[in-house]
C-alpha cells in the first residue's frame, strides 16, 4: 500500500456526528478514515432516499424476463416515440473526455491504478465491478488507492520474490497520466458489508459515492470529474434513477448539477433498444455510450434463455463481425452522433504471449483487424485490457481519425431494426468450445472467490463478463433439448459431469492457478448453477455469498 498515511479531505463538510441507522458487518485496516462519520451519513440519506427507487427497477426487471420466457421479444417502446424522433443533444462534452482515443480498464488495487494512470492510454476506468471481487479488503484497498491517486500521492512497493527483486511504482507527474474514470457496481449487486436500517445498501451507490465523497471537489477543482462509467443498465428508468442518485450526490457534497459525468455501458439486450431514451434520462451529464460486448453476448443468451430458436454457437464464434453485433455496434454511433455524444467501442481481451512470436502475431492481427473495423465504422475510442496493446489500437486510431473524435460520422445509411439486431447467427458448438467453457467458468469463479476478479486464461484477460458468457451458454445447451456437439455427442448432464471430473487432473498443480485453493468450491457452484432449473440471473450473487 502507499507509503502516505491515508487521510479524509478537508473539504469533506457533511456531518460529523454518528448516524443511526447505519452498521458495517466486517473490519479492515484503514477503514474508519475511509468511513468516517461523514461519509457513513451521505450513505445512509442516500439509500434512504434511493433504495425505494432501486428495488422497484430490479422487480421490473424480473417482469420484463418473465415476459421473454414466455415469448415476448425485445422492440422499440412505442410510448418513447417522441424522445427518439426528437431534435435535442446532450450537454456539451468536457475538454478532459473530447478524445477518448484508447481506454485501458483494471482492477482497483494501487499496482493497477499506477500502471494504467501511467500507461499512456486517454483514459483509465477503474472497475469496481467486472474485474474487482467485492472483498470488503479489495473494495476499501481501492478506494484509498483512487483517493491518493486523485490526490497525487498513491505509492506501492512491490516485495522480492524468488530471483525478482523489489520494485517501487509511483505516478508519473499528472500531465502525463491517464484521466481517472470510476465503474462502480450495477443496480442488482448488494453491498452486504453496509447495513442500513437492516437492509444492505447498493453496492452501486457505495462505489459512487465514497469515491465522490473523497475526491469530488479534487477531481472538480481541476476539471477532471468526477467521471463515472454506468454498467448494466436494462432501461431509460435505470438511467433515470442514476440520475437522481447523481443529482442527490452533488447537492451533499455542494458540487454544481450536472458535475458528475457520466458514460453508460450499452451491455444488455433490452438497453439496445432504449439507447435515445437512456441518453436523455442523463441528457445533462452523459457523454458517451459504450459497446460493452462481452456483457451483451451474455446478455443476448439470457434474455433468450427460454427461446430454443435463439441459441448462440459457441463463444469463440461469436465476434463483432457476426451481423446482429454489427448491426448493435453500428446502431450505436449512429444513435451517438445524433445526439453529440461519444460511441466508444469494445474490449480486446488478448494480452501478449511472450514466449511464441507467431502466436503473438497472431493475437496482434486480431487486435489489429478489431481496432480497424471500429475505427472505420465511426468509433471514437476503444478498450483495451492489457497496456501493451495500447500502441497498437492508437496507431489506428492516429491513422484514421486524427482529430479527437469523430461525431461527424453520423452513419445515416445505418438501417437497423428489431430483427436485425436479435437474429442469431450461425454456428456449431464444439467439444473443445464446451470444454473450453467449463474451464473459463471454474477457473475464474476459483480466483474470484479467493479475491482475484481479473485473470488471464490462455492469453485473454478474462472478467466476470466473459466468465458469464461461459457460464450462460453452458446452462442454456444442457437445458434446450435435442442440442448435440458438431461430432453428434449429446449435450447433456453426462458431458458436463465428464468435463468437470477431468478438470482438475487438466489443470496440474493448484498451487499455481490463481485460486487454486477454491477450485473445488468453484466446481461446486458451476455444478449447482448448471443443473439449476433457472438460469441464475448473474453468476456474482450467489458467488458473493460465498466470500467474507
Amino acid at each position: 500500500m502507499s507509503a502516505h498515511a491515508f487521510a479524509v479531505p478537508a473539504r469533506a463538510t457533511l456531518p460529523g456526528r454518528p448516524t443511526p441507522g447505519i452498521a458495517l458487518t466486517a473490519a479492515a485496516p484503514g477503514q474508519d478514515a475511509l468511513l468516517p462519520p461523514a461519509a457513513l451519513a451521505l450513505l445512509t440519506t442516500l439509500h434512504r432516499a434511493i433504495e425505494p427507487l432501486r428495488q422497484a427497477r430490479l422487480a421490473a426487471r424480473v417482469q420484463r424476463q418473465a415476459f421473454f420466457d414466455g415469448g415476448g421479444l425485445p422492440d422499440f417502446r412505442a410510448d418513447t416515440r417522441e424522445i427518439r424522433e426528437g431534435d435535442w443533444r446532450v450537454a456539451p462534452i468536457p475538454a478532459a473526455l473530447l478524445d477518448r482515443r484508447v481506454e485501458i480498464t483494471g482492477p482497483t488495487d494501487p499496482k493497477m491504478v499506477i500502471n494504467a494512470l501511467n500507461s499512456g492510454a486517454k483514459v483509465f476506468m477503474a472497475d469496481f465491478e467486472d474485474s474487482t471481487s467485492p472483498t470488503w479488503a479489495n473494495l476499501l484497498a481501492g478506494q484509498r488507492a483512487l483517493a491518493e491517486a486523485v490526490a497525487g500521492t498513491l505509492q506501492f512497493d512491490a516485495p522480492a520474490s524468488g530471483d525478482k527483486p523489489g520494485k517501487h511504482y509511483a505516478l508519473k507527474p499528472e500531465g502525463e497520466r491517464a484521466v481517472l474514470i470510476v465503474r462502480p457496481r450495477g443496480w442488482h449487486l448488494d453491498e452486504k458489508h453496509v447495513l442500513v436500517d437492516g437492509a444492505p445498501l447498493s453496492g452501486a451507490l457505495f462505489d459512487a459515492a465514497l469515491f465522490a465523497f473523497h475526491s469530488a471537489r479534487t477531481l472538480q477543482a481541476k476539471d477532471r470529474g468526477p467521471y463515472l462509467y454506468l454498467p448494466k443498465l436494462q432501461s431509460m428508468e435505470e438511467a433515470a434513477l442514476w440520475e437522481t442518485a447523481l443529482s442527490h450526490l452533488e447537492a451533499s457534497l455542494g458540487l454544481p448539477l450536472g458535475q458528475m459525468k457520466v458514460t453508460v455501458l450499452i451491455e444488455t439486450l433490452p438497453a439496445v433498444f432504449e439507447m435515445h431514451e437512456i441518453l436523455h434520462a442523463l441528457r445533462n451529464r452523459i457523454v458517451g455510450l459504450n459497446c460493452g460486448r462481452w456483457d451483451y453476448i451474455f446478455s443476448y443468451i439470457k434474455t433468450f434463455r427460454a427461446h430454443p430458436d435463439k441459441v448462440l454457437p459457441e463463444r469463440g464464434q461469436v465476434t463483432m463481425t457476426q451481423p446482429f453485433l454489427k448491426a448493435y455496434s453500428e446502431l450505436l454511433i449512429q444513435t451517438c452522433h445524433r445526439r453529440g455524444a461519444h460511441a466508444m467501442g469494445g474490449m480486446a481481451a488478448q494480452i501478449p504471449i511472450n514466449h511464441d512470436e507467431a502466436a503473438n502475431e497472431q493475437a496482434m492481427a486480431r487486435v489489429r483487424a478489431d481496432k480497424l473495423r471500429e475505427v472505420t465504422a465511426g468509433h471514437d475510442g476503444t478498450w483495451v485490457a492489457h497496456p501493451a496493446l495500447i500502441p497498437v489500437a492508437q496507431a489506428l486510431f492516429d491513422a484514421h481519425m486524427p482529430q479527437p473524435n469523430q461525431h461527424q460520422v453520423l452513419r445515416e445509411d445505418v438501417q437497423v431494426g428489431r430483427d436485425e439486431l436479435i437474429r442469431p447467427p450461425a454456428g456449431a458448438i464444439t467439444r473443445a468450445g464446451f470444454e473450453g467453457n467449463v474451464e473459463v467458468c471454474v477457473r475464474y469463479l476459483a480466483a474470484w472467490l479467493d479475491g482475484n476478479g481479473c485473470v488471464p486464461i490462455h492469453w485473454l484477460m478474462e472478467d466476470a463478463a466473459t466468465a458469464e458468457i461461459s457460464r450462460a451458454q453452458l446452462w442454456q445447451w444442457l437445458h434446450t433439448p435435442g442440442l448435440h456437439l458438431d461430432d453428434g455427442t449429446a449435450i447433456d448432464l453426462r458431458l458436463l459431469e465428464a468435463a468437470l471430473h477431468k478438470l482438475p487432473a487438466t489443470l496440474g498443480d493448484r498451487g499455481k492457478l490463481p485460486g487454486g485453493a477454491k477450485l473445488d468450491a468453484a466446481i461446486a457452484l458451476l455444478d449447482r448453477l448448471s443443473r439449476s432449473d433457472t438460469l441464475a440471473e448473474f453468476l456474482t450473487l450467489p458467488a458473493y455469498a460465498l466470500i467474507d
